[in-house]
């Protein structure tokens, strides 16, 4: 069956811009999916997606008008049930047949195969294959329902009674088999080849699609529209690059601005617009921010990064004449930055320390206080760890960057860019005279704040960093708001990430167990009697576990290392590369099966096992040849584990295959002999001990 281009498009009001690029993404793909589902595409097919803050849309070759006929094997019933002892059809089966559009003609025809143990009866017959216009009209109102669209807008179709919900009200709908319209329907629109273009810049409105194929270039040629996301994006980003070059500065990289932009214009025209150089006294990250997060602009830097006076904007007008929309927009841009440079000034009119008292009346959560409870706590959380990493001089500095570190939350900038919170308080705390350091580790408190992110720079930061987020997991776990599913309404995940990455990459020497231990002791009453530290532990290890696999380590290995939670986590990737070196010994697989053997033994044991082995109660070679062989290896993997050797210990214990081997096929354990029995005990626990010191090597048993 011969096969042309299909082109679909739904034209609606200007679409949300944050969602556009997933928008048109799945209708595409959903689309498309369900043709595919019906047999009316060819598997290679191809699908090219189309989306504009205006429309949605999807070209897909190789669409046939009719699928082919599909020959069909239904079950029906046991032949018991549809067959009578005559072999004449009974009533159920006749119902059944009825069903399906047959009738008692066809009983003859039926065949018996076997299902189980019983014999079947089963309707072989051909099924008709989906018609386009059907097929089409299915995936339209599947596609339409599985759109993810964050929020539906119900609005009235034109005859003024029918209401439909959709993403925005749509105005017009394209399906185009090759030169044919496909007559499908959807929220109240009929199908035709009639679209829009460009509202102001079209040189043919409404423009009639002369075929599938001619959707791109009519578009553009006539509709002064770049129909394509894509193609869109890759020209805004080359005018962009051109722009900046011609000034001698770089644009700020940032994709999603990018992706918004592109969601807002169909005919990208990049502008350069400066701002008064005065503006520039105000923190860069304001600036940029209010240009960025308000007017959509692209801010530029000089070769020393700084920021510069001049911006790109991207207009969806191409006017001979650009100077009026250029000035427009240096318009509205100076009153902008004129708001942060006055936010900025008020704000420094009060110090941080000044700020302090008004957080008391800030609730952080109805269960844990005000934000000043909070930042008391911090503090003791962070000078607690200031006193382990570096005595009484960090303790006092972590004391003093905690205490200020939410401040500026009280600040009109914050107030009016909660971004910029840590970042302010950085530029407030040097204004009020505070050292770098602390100005550094107010800023870096929030660090790491999302995925790739840097760390804290200095050690101030790092101890007011890891107690913010200490303070968080132990409090928010201790009144059981627990993340549920794909819901962390707290960000605790990302909290248990900062806390693991400062410290493994920052190799912090520090107890996981005693910081847990030490902020839930701070934390006094306000926790509920069944709050422990169990819980966020888990969760830390779990989260530590998660991140270890997308490093690349195997299951088994993380297992091993993690199924005794290691209170340092700073040995865990030693310990990690310890586990892959032993994995690659040849004697790596028979003494983790005895390992796992010996730790089964072990388990079964009721009562306590003596610490000591006694010699004079070794009677087989074997068992007095692994003693022996374990006594050394124990005396060497125990000083190079001491030395943080990790690899080393665990090499030594490849010298005890052949005396484990040996001894459990030439020894039994539990004989009746109980002084004997419990000798050899003490052996196979010594042994245990032995080689689990870095990660339970039975995990690596297949």
């Amino acid at each position: 069956m011969t096969s042309k281009n299909l082109l679909v498009e739904l034209l609606v009001e200007e679409l949300p811009p944050k969602s556009l690029k997933q928008l048109g993404n799945s209708f595409a793909e959903l689309l498309a999916g369900s043709l595919k589902a019906q047999d009316l595409i060819a598997q290679n097919s191809e699908i090219t997606t189309f989306a504009s803050p205006r429309r949605l849309a999807v070209h897909i070759t190789h669409v046939v008008m009719q699928a082919a006929d599909k020959s069909v094997s239904q079950k029906l019933m046991p032949v018991r049930v549809g067959l009578d002892s005559n072999g004449q059809a009974t009533p159920p089966l006749l119902k059944k047949l009825a069903s399906l559009g047959a009738d008692a003609t066809v009983v003859p025809d039926l065949k018996q195969e076997k299902d189980g143990k019983a014999d079947v009866l089963f309707l072989d017959s051909i099924v008709k294959g989906t018609e386009l216009a059907d097929g089409l009209q299915n995936a339209l109102e599947e596609t339409i329902h599985k759109l993810p669209i964050p929020k539906v807008m119900t609005y009235q179709l034109a005859d003024g009674w029918q209401s439909v919900n959709f993403v925005r009200p749509a105005h017009g709908l394209v399906a185009l088999h090759g030169t044919e319209i496909i007559p499908v329907n959807i929220l109240g629109l009929i199908a035709g080849r009639e679209t829009q273009g460009h509202r102001f810049e079209a040189s043919v409105n409404p423009l009639l699609l002369k075929d599938a194929d001619s959707y791109v270039q009519q578009l553009a040629t006539e509709g002064a529209v770049i129909a394509s996301f894509a193609a869109r994006r890759a020209e805004i980003q080359q005018q962009i690059a051109a722009a900046a070059k011609k000034e001698n500065l770089t644009p700020i990289d940032d994709d999603a601005l990018l992706d918004e932009v592109t969601a807002l214009v169909e005919h990208p025209n990049v502008l350069v617009g400066a701002f008064e150089p005065e503006f520039l006294g105000v923190p860069q990250e304001c600036l940029i921010l209010t240009m960025k997060a308000n007017q959509k602009y692209f801010p530029m830097l000089d070769a020393q990064g700084k920021l510069a006076n001049k911006f790109l904007l991207v207009s969806n007008i191409r006017p001979t004449d650009t100077r009026f929309v250029v000035a427009g927009n240096e318009r509205v841009v100076r009153s902008r930055l004129a708001d942060a440079k006055f936010f900025y000034d008020q704000d420094r009119k009060n110090t941080l320390a000044s700020r302090l008292s008004g957080l008391d009346k800030v609730v952080y959560h109805n269960k844990l206080g005000t934000q000043g409870e909070r930042i008391q706590r911090v503090c003791a959380i962070a000078q607690a760890i200031g006193l382990q990493l570096g005595g009484e001089t960090l303790a006092k500095e972590a004391y003093a960057a905690a205490n200020l570190s939410k401040a500026d939350l009280l600040t009109e900038m914050v107030g009016e860019f909660p971004e910029l919170q840590g970042t302010m308080g950085h530029y407030y705390a040097l204004h009020d005279g505070h050292s770098e350091t602390i100005a550094h580790a107010i800023e870096d408190h929030y660090k790491p704040r999302f995925a790739g992110d840097a760390l804290p720079r200095n050690r101030v930061g790092v101890c007011v960093a890891l107690a913010d987020k200490l303070e968080t997991l132990t409090g928010l776990f201790g009144i059981k708001q627990i993340p549920t599913g794909d819901k962390d309404p707290f960000a605790l995940r990302r909290h248990a990430l900062g806390v693991i990455r400062m410290l493994i990459e920052k190799e912090l020497p520090l107890s996981l167990d005693n910081l847990l231990q030490k902020t839930k002791e701070i934390f006094g009453d306000k926790l509920t009697d069944t709050a422990d530290i169990a819980s966020p532990m888990h969760f830390i290890y779990d989260r530590l576990a998660g991140s270890l696999r997308e490093q690349g380590y195997e299951v088994q290995e993380i297992e091993a290392v993690l199924s005794d939670l290691p209170e340092k986590l700073l040995e865990i990737p030693r310990r990690l590369e310890a586990v892959r070196a032993f994995s690659e010994l040849p004697e790596a697989a028979s003494l983790a099966a005895a390992n796992k053997r010996v730790g089964n033994i072990l388990k079964k044991v009721k009562g306590d096992i003596s610490d000591k082995v006694d010699t004079n109660l070794l009677k087989e070679a074997a068992e007095i040849t692994l003693y022996e062989t374990l006594s050394k290896v124990k005396l060497k993997a125990d000083a190079a584990f001491e030395s943080g050797h990790y690899k080393e210990s665990l090499r030594e214990l490849a010298a005890l295959k052949e005396p484990v081997d040996t001894f459990f096929d030439n020894v039994m354990v539990n004989v009746d002999d109980t002084d004997l029995r419990a000798n050899r005990l003490c052996i196979l626990n010594l042994m245990h001990q032995t080689m689990n010191r870095i990660a339970d090597l039975a995990k690596l048993a297949t």
